[in-house]
Formats: structure tokens, C-alpha cells, sequence
């Protein structure tokens, strides 16, 4: 069994300590580390080397936003899961589109946590359900919103790579997709690997919502 590396950081202790020990009771989940700031969680990565990050957004000496930058800037292969008390957090969307995996709400069950660790662990999206749609509604919606690197993507994508990006988008899994396309699991595997490669995309979670700033796919 592989086992997930999870560093997890948290300014409160308590909120620490007890995420490590739902974490540390699922039998393929190691918590590797623990930081009390963005600057410590930053350092904590580059020692540890963990799979997933578990990153509170607002910290002290720097926050979980600038911190999940300075690691994705840096090339780490961690992926990152913000945490947060708010299911609208203004910092959630910047913080998606510096490379953030996935967004999880700090009232979540201990089995919703180890199942979204495992899933960005993986390369698949994770979002909270409660805010998925208002989310991605927040980044088709705002005016000026849209970066240059979301624009200009290099690569241009096959009609059937181009179907398989809207049903990630739209949140089916890779068996979905391969039902809905009357293909193999296995080439839909494949078609995912070539559409993150192409758009230069780190996993599920930006394709979606690349295909959303881009206007593949609105949120109704």
C-alpha cells in the first residue's frame, strides 16, 4: 500500500493536533509535519517533502495564501488543500489559481477530510460541495478575472480531449467519463494526462477551472 505524506498547517494548535489524529488513525495517511505559520509550512515542505498539504488560509508571519505560492513557485510536487472557517473565502480563489488542489471546510467530517486527501493525493478535484458551483461561478463572473497564462495556454486540444475537459469540469470521475463516452477507463486516463500536459495544469482541479474561465462551461 502506498502510504500519503500529509503536513498540515494551522496557526491553532487544537485545529492542528486534531487533524493529525483523524489523519493518523486512517491506515494509508503518515502526517509528516506540522507548522504553526505559512513561513514554518514552507520550510516544513522543502524537509519533509509530504504528498498533500493541509494549509489554513489565514496565518500569522505569512498566510497560508502567499505560503501555498512561494511552494507552488518553487516547483514542489506537494498538493495543497486550503482550509477554512468561510465557504466563500475571498482568499480561496486566489489561492486556486496559484495551484491550490482543492478547498475543504474546517467543519468537515474525519471521513470527508482522509477521502479529500486521498483524492488530490491522486490528481483528482477536490472542492466542498456546499460552494463548488458559487466557486467556479466567482471566476466566470468577475470582470478581469481571467490571467493572462489562463488565456494563453499553449497546446490546442482535440475534440475528444476537449470532451473529456468538460466532463472533469463537471465533476465526473474517469469511469464517468469513460461511460459516458463508451471508452476504456484506460484511454480516458490517458486523454486526462495529455490535457493537464498540454495546458500546463498541475491536476483535476485547475483543468476545471480552466474550463470555466475559458467559457467551455458555465456553472448553469
Amino acid at each position: 500500500m502506498t502510504r500519503i505524506r500529509v503536513l498540515i498547517a494551522d496557526d491553532q494548535e487544537l485545529v492542528r493536533e486534531g487533524l493529525a489524529v483523524l489523519l493518523a488513525a486512517q491506515p494509508d495517511i503518515d502526517v509528516v509535519g506540522q507548522a504553526a505559520d505559512g513561513l514554518h509550512a514552507v520550510l516544513e515542505v522543502e524537509r519533509s517533502k509530504p504528498d498533500v498539504v493541509l494549509m489554513d488560509v489565514r496565518m500569522p508571519v505569512v498566510d497560508g495564501l502567499e505560503a501555498t505560492r512561494r511552494i507552488i513557485t518553487a516547483g514542489h510536487s506537494a498538493r495543497i488543500i486550503m482550509l477554512t472557517t468561510f465557504d466563500l473565502d475571498e482568499y480561496v480563489y486566489t489561492a486556486l489559481r496559484y495551484g491550490a488542489s482543492g478547498f475543504l471546510l474546517k467543519e468537515s467530517s474525519a471521513h470527508t477530510l482522509a477521502e479529500s486527501v486521498r483524492a488530490v493525493a491522486r490528481g483528482d478535484a477536490m472542492l466542498a460541495p456546499s460552494v463548488t458551483r458559487r466557486l467556479l461561478t466567482e471566476f466566470t463572473e468577475r470582470p478581469g478575472r481571467r490571467t493572462a497564462s489562463m488565456r494563453n495556454r499553449p497546446g490546442a486540444l482535440t475534440a475528444r480531449e476537449t470532451e473529456v475537459l468538460i466532463l472533469i469540469a463537471g465533476g465526473l470521475s474517469n469511469a464517468e467519463i469513460a461511460g459516458e463516452l463508451l471508452i476504456s477507463e484506460q484511454t480516458v486516463k490517458s486523454h486526462v494526462g495529455r490535457i493537464l500536459e498540454k495546458l500546463q495544469l498541475r491536476d483535476r482541479t485547475q483543468a476545471a477551472i480552466y474550463a470555466y474561465e475559458t467559457r467551455l462551461l458555465r456553472p448553469d
